[in-house]
C-alpha cells in the first residue's frame, strides 16, 4: 500500500470513529431515562406518529369548555377552580407541595363526574397564554377518556407501563387543541391496577413533574373507594380533586376515601350536580391540605 492509499485509510477510520463516538452522544443525549422530547421535535418527525382529532362539537353540545367565546357559569367555575390550582403548582405554595404541578381527579366512588371534571380542568387550563397541559387516562379498569373526547382508543399508559420498548413519546399524543397533550389509557391488561402501582410508574410521575416545570399533569384516576392503587397514584403528586355528587355521595364515604390521602396533599372538592341547569352541573368548595 502506497504512503498516500496509507494516509486516505487513516483518515477514513478516524472519520467512522468520529461518526460513531457522535452517533453514541446523540443517543445518549436523546434517549436519558428512555422519556420526553416532543416539546423540540417537529410531531410528524417523532414517534407521535398522527395528530388525535378530538370532537370539539360534540364537547360543546356535551357542556364541556371548548371555547366559543359565550360566556357561561360552568366556565367561570373552573376559571376559579384551575386559578387555585395553577397558585398552589407555581406559586408559594409549590415550595410545600412534593410535584406541585401533577394533579390526581378522583372520586370516592365511580359515576360521579370525574372523567368530565378532568376533561374541563385541562381545557380551561389549555386557555392560558403561558401553560401546557397534559391529560393522562389514569383509570385504567374502566377507561373513558378516549370515548368522551371522541378519539380513537390507541396505545397509551398501560402499553408504556407494560413493554420495556416503548418510550412515552410513543403514547404521547398531540390533539387538536393548542397547549393540550394526551395520554389514553392504553389496552386492557389483567395486570393494569398492579402496572399503576410500579416503580416504572413512580419514575414516570417524577419525570412529568420535574421536565417541562410550565406544564400540569392532569391525571383522570380510578375511584379511591376499593382500589388500594388509587392511594399510591395519589402518592406521586402535589394536588388532588375529589369529585363528590350532591345528594348522592354520603358524607361517610367522602371521609373514608380521603382519610388515608398524604396529609401534605393539597386537597380540593368539585361538588357535582349542584347548580341550575344541565349545562351549569359544578360547583365548587373547600381547597387546603388533606386531614387525617
Amino acid at each position: 500500500m502506497s504512503t498516500i492509499e496509507k494516509a486516505l485509510a487513516k483518515k477514513q477510520a478516524v472519520k467512522k470513529s468520529n461518526d460513531e463516538t457522535n452517533a453514541t452522544s446523540d443517543t445518549s443525549s436523546n434517549l436519558e431515562s428512555g422519556t420526553l422530547q416532543e416539546e423540540n421535535s417537529n410531531p410528524s418527525q417523532t414517534s407521535q406518529n398522527h395528530v388525535l382529532q378530538i370532537n370539539k362539537e360534540s364537547l360543546i353540545e356535551r357542556g364541556y369548555l371548548i371555547d366559543t367565546g359565550e360566556r357561561k357559569n360552568i366556565k367561570e367555575e373552573f376559571r376559579e377552580i384551575k386559578r387555585k390550582l395553577l397558585n398552589n403548582a407555581f406559586g408559594s405554595a409549590a415550595k410545600t407541595l412534593n410535584n406541585s404541578n401533577l394533579i390526581m381527579v378522583s372520586s370516592a366512588k365511580p359515576n360521579e363526574g370525574k372523567t368530565f371534571v378532568s376533561i374541563n380542568l385541562a381545557l380551561s387550563i389549555a386557555l392560558e397564554q403561558d401553560k401546557k397541559v397534559l391529560l393522562i387516562d389514569a383509570d385504567v379498569l374502566m377507561p373513558s377518556l378516549h370515548e368522551e373526547l371522541g378519539i380513537e382508543n390507541t396505545q397509551g399508559l398501560i402499553d408504556f407501563l407494560l413493554k420495556d420498548e416503548l418510550s412515552v413519546n410513543d403514547v404521547l399524543y398531540n390533539c387538536n387543541i393548542d397547549n393540550l397533550k394526551i395520554i389514553p389509557a392504553g389496552n386492557t391488561h389483567h395486570l393494569s391496577n398492579e402496572l399503576l402501582a410500579s416503580e416504572k410508574m413512580a419514575k414516570l410521575a417524577q419525570e412529568l413533574a420535574t421536565r417541562y416545570p410550565d406544564r400540569i399533569v392532569i391525571f383522570d384516576c380510578p375511584p379511591l373507594l376499593g382500589i388500594s392503587e388509587t392511594q399510591v397514584l395519589a402518592s406521586l403528586v402535589g394536588q388532588g380533586v375529589i369529585v363528590v355528587e350532591e345528594s348522592s355521595t354520603p358524607i361517610a364515604d367522602v371521609i373514608e376515601a380521603t382519610k388515608n390521602l398524604d396529609e401534605d396533599l393539597a386537597l380540593g372538592i368539585v361538588l357535582n350536580k349542584a347548580i341550575r341547569t344541565h349545562k351549569d352541573l359544578y360547583g365548587y368548595y373547600g381547597y387546603g391540605h388533606a386531614k387525617k
